[in-house]
């Protein structure tokens, strides 16, 4: 796991998308313990409410739960959540954006699944 913060977004939403991540990679397990507020803090050099608003955000998703005086811990299912969730976003961000500018160009879907095969990941790997 390498962090780093990005320029731009709420340092608070990159904590909560990174924790999303390791638990979307595995990284991370369900009923697994993850870094604390405090740890987020001084790894990052930022504010413990900073962090702690960016752990607090995925509690209230039910990603995350906390054990009293023990720490916070991923909930189980929580992978699937994460998944179901950013599926719609790809949706939402990229498909819907592709189709849109796609029917602006004149292009069909045919013609827009026509462009997916022919740069899929078996030609980037040299196979096609």
């Amino acid at each position: 796991m390498t962090w780093s913060l990005e320029d731009g977004k709420p340092i608070f939403l990159q904590i909560a998308e990174r924790i999303e991540n390791d638990i979307i990679e595995g990284h991370i397990r369900e009923g697994e313990q993850i870094p604390s507020t405090n740890q987020f803090a001084a790894f990052y050099q930022i504010n413990p409410a900073t962090a702690a608003k960016g752990i607090h955000r995925l509690v209230d998703e039910g990603i995350l739960y906390k054990k009293r005086g023990i720490g916070m811990f991923v909930a189980e299912g929580a992978r699937e959540k994460l998944l179901e969730k950013r599926r719609q976003q790809f949706y939402e961000k990229y498909v819907l954006g592709l189709l849109q500018e796609a029917a602006k160009l004149g292009f069909s879907k045919e013609d827009i699944i026509a462009m997916i095969q022919r740069s899929g990941p078996e030609n980037e790997r040299g196979n096609g």
